[in-house]
């Protein structure tokens, strides 16, 4: 398949994917108080509890669903998680108590692995002169789909109650799952070079641990989500001291959190495409400490406007982290590793999401919401730094250049080596379906008494 046509499907299935899980997430509270009936004092534990099962079991099954992308086939593990994700989906607008929506959201937690399983099968196809754009055009539209999903889902809920917004987030699963299904081929599978050391062979997972720059790979997306869940408990609580009053403030939140969004999605491909031109380490290690700076930054404003424009600007930075990291998957391990390398990369970033809430509200609950902003900040330039002077020297190496110099030359051997060999398909085809000489023509074959075969 032509790598084009599979990059436009996919970020159309991203798209769905993201403002299918935005639109019904952050209303989950108001599911459990409205239509669960769960008793107002247990509200918290239960949204605490169905939040972190979810992520917790997405952690421990992440690598797993990785390595069995590279064994079983990668079309394979999209379709196992758009499917088990539509049927939670579903069962979600099903449910009658919390202990059920409990039951659920392990259940989403079992079927997560959607944005891995499509990066993996991106990366099978993308050649890797473009893996920037790819990358940044696959993220943009993971943000765009935040960005529509809690309007769309805050107007679903109002109007018809939070079930129908579940059953309609499990028909664009299910959409997900029979475009993939009827539209992507599986790419061709990967055949591991042998290697003559003798022994047992390392598990794919400390194969890619022992590897410095995934390590680092790992640290970064963890700690980055992390910030970014650390954060978002408290911006509505900020908004709302910054404006004085609380009317119509989630509507206005939603605003202000959208505006990152934007920002994020017109930023993300070309972020990809400066990570393809000048390296993705650079890019990198740039939007690291320019978000963090951003959001150190964010304690400033007294007023929502400025407030406003930061958050905008801060998605700008922010938009560069992940694409430069999975480019750099991409970049840094064979194709028969990826998609455990990309199960281990989003591991790390749901254990980053489990901890972030729990810090965010463990330190509002002692200082002023204002100074979490510097803190947050803080941790991104800290990483930044570190990445700059720890980072191994083959994560280091502009694969630019180079790479996308040395990939449109093998662009053009592969495309010679296919013509040629379509060519001899042909010959043989024709040779195949050829009729064979008649026994009437000039030439006939004689037999002789010899028992040799003579022309006449």
């Amino acid at each position: 398949m032509n790598w084009k046509v599979v990059l436009a499907i996919l970020t159309c299935n991203v798209v769905l994917m993201s403002s299918s899980y935005t639109m019904l997430i952050p209303f989950l509270p108001l599911y459990l108080a409205n239509e669960l009936k769960a008793d107002p004092d247990t509200v918290n534990m239960w949204t605490g509890a169905i939040f972190a099962v979810c992520f917790a079991v997405t952690a421990v099954m992440a690598p797993v669903w990785g390595k069995m992308s590279d064994s079983r086939g990668r079309k394979l593990m999209v379709l196992r998680s758009s499917s088990l994700i539509a049927l939670a989906y579903l069962l979600g607008g099903l449910v009658t108590s919390p202990l059920q929506l409990f039951c659920v959201r392990v259940l989403q937690g079992f079927a997560a692995g959607l944005w891995p399983a499509s990066l993996s099968l991106m990366s099978a196809y993308v050649p890797k002169a473009k893996v920037g754009i790819s990358m940044g055009v696959m993220q943009s539209a993971n943000i765009c789909g935040g960005i529509i999903g809690p309007l769309f889902g805050g107007v679903l809920a109002e109007t018809f109650g939070m079930r129908v917004s579940f059953f309609i987030a499990a028909g664009a699963l299910a959409v997900i799952t029979l475009v993939t299904l009827f539209f992507i081929k599986e790419p061709p599978k990967q055949v591991q070079a042998a290697t003559p050391a003798a022994g047992r062979v390392a598990s794919p997972y400390r194969a890619l641990l022992n590897n410095a720059t995934i390590r680092m790979l790992l640290l970064c997306t963890g700690l980055t989500n992390m910030v970014i869940l650390l954060l978002q408990p408290i911006m509505t609580l900020y908004i709302g001291q910054l404006r004085g009053t609380q009317e119509n403030l989630l509507m206005v939140s939603g605003f202000v959190f959208s505006f990152s969004g934007i920002a994020g999605a017109l930023a993300a491909p070309i972020w990809g495409r400066q990570g393809q031109a000048h390296g993705f380490f650079k890019t990198e290690v740039i939007s690291l400490f320019a978000a963090g700076l951003l959001i150190c930054s964010q304690f400033i404003p007294s007023t929502l406007i400025p407030f406003a424009i930061l958050n905008f600007i801060v998605g700008l930075g922010f938009s560069g982290i992940f694409p430069s990291a999975n480019a750099m998957v991409i970049v840094h391990t064979a194709p028969t590793q990826r998609g455990t390398a990309f199960g281990l990369l989003f591991s790390a970033q749901q254990i980053g999401g489990t901890i972030g809430p729990l810090a965010g509200g463990l330190l509002a609950t002692f200082i002023d919401l204002a100074y979490i902003f510097p803190i947050s900040g803080s941790i991104l330039v800290l990483m930044s730094i570190v990445l700059f002077f720890k980072a191994p020297p083959a994560m280091r190496e502009k694969t630019s250049g180079q790479t996308q110099t040395a990939a449109k030359r093998q662009e053009v051997i592969d495309r010679i080596k296919q013509e040629v060999l379509e060519n001899m398909q042909a010959e043989q085809a024709a040779k195949a379906q050829a009729p064979k000489p008649s026994a009437q023509g000039p030439f006939r074959e004689a037999p002789h008494m010899d028992g040799k075969v003579h022309l006449d």
